[in-house]
């Protein structure tokens, strides 16, 4: 077995959201998922289909984010795994649906970090072993930190 990683490719003001499934329904209801919660969202979908022909199925409304999702799971190439790239909406929005969908059996990440993917690799195929969501923390928070938090919510209409 070889352990490697791979670097996803995030454009700026990009949210992504990295999982695994299990049919090649995956792509009609993911699509669904996105334009009935997010009609506003431009999106592309990549699924790693892990059976019969094994191809790379996608979906979307914008096709560069369609292209980029594709990459990235050329890059990925495990089997069953879904990336999702959205802009002008937030995993918040749509990751409690993409949950719900029967297909979906795990979510690895929903960020807009930079991300690496550690994967396995052997004879039979790839597996995702995990991510790598961002950058180690630098510190903890204090009290003007606190309030920058506190503030960023409410401006992004999270909180009251």
């Amino acid at each position: 077995m070889e352990v490697t990683t791979v670097v996803l490719h995030v454009p700026e003001h990009t949210n992504l959201i990295l999982g695994q499934s299990h049919f090649i329904k995956t792509v009609e209801d993911l699509y669904e998922i996105m334009v009935g919660t997010c009609p506003q969202a431009k999106f592309g979908l990549a699924f790693c289909e892990a059976s019969g022909p094994c191809l790379i199925r996608f979906a979307g409304n914008d096709p560069s984010l369609q292209d980029i999702a594709v990459s990235n799971a050329k890059k990925i190439a495990a089997g069953h795994s879904f990336i999702l790239l959205m802009q002008d909406a937030f995993p918040i929005s749509v990751l409690n649906a993409i949950q719900q969908s029967p297909e979906v059996c795990t979510i690895y990440c929903a960020t807009a970090n930079p991300v690496e993917v550690i994967l396995a690799k052997t004879d039979q195929g790839a597996g995702v072993l995990g991510v790598i969501d961002g950058f180690s923390p630098k510190g903890v928070e204090g009290e003007e930190d606190i309030l920058e938090r506190q503030d960023f919510l409410r401006q992004i209409g999270y909180k009251f």
